[in-house]
């Protein structure tokens, strides 16, 4: 979730969905949650990480029709990424 999201309904949703969210509350708001800020910080890099693979076309605009074919180029995508 992001703090776009960050309202009441939309985190009761999220839990009853099974998840935790892990969003830090608007200043602005009266009564603030208290959140996981080291898991909160680890977000950014999954978001990173997600930037890097749409440089590859093929990855955003999913060509492949099968799961085991878009898994396996992610993968790809993610080895020639760390050999940068």
């Amino acid at each position: 979730m992001d703090r776009t999201y960050e309202g009441n309904e939309t985190r009761a949703l999220a839990r009853s969905l099974g998840f935790e969210p892990v969003v830090r509350p608007l200043s602005s708001r009266l009564d603030p949650w208290e959140y996981d800020t080291e898991l909160y910080r680890r977000r950014n890099e999954i978001e990173r990480i997600f930037g890097r693979i749409r440089r590859f076309r093929r990855i955003f605009t999913r060509y492949d029709k099968t799961d085991l074919m878009v898994s396996a180029f992610i993968t790809l995508t993610l080895i020639a990424d760390q050999l940068r």
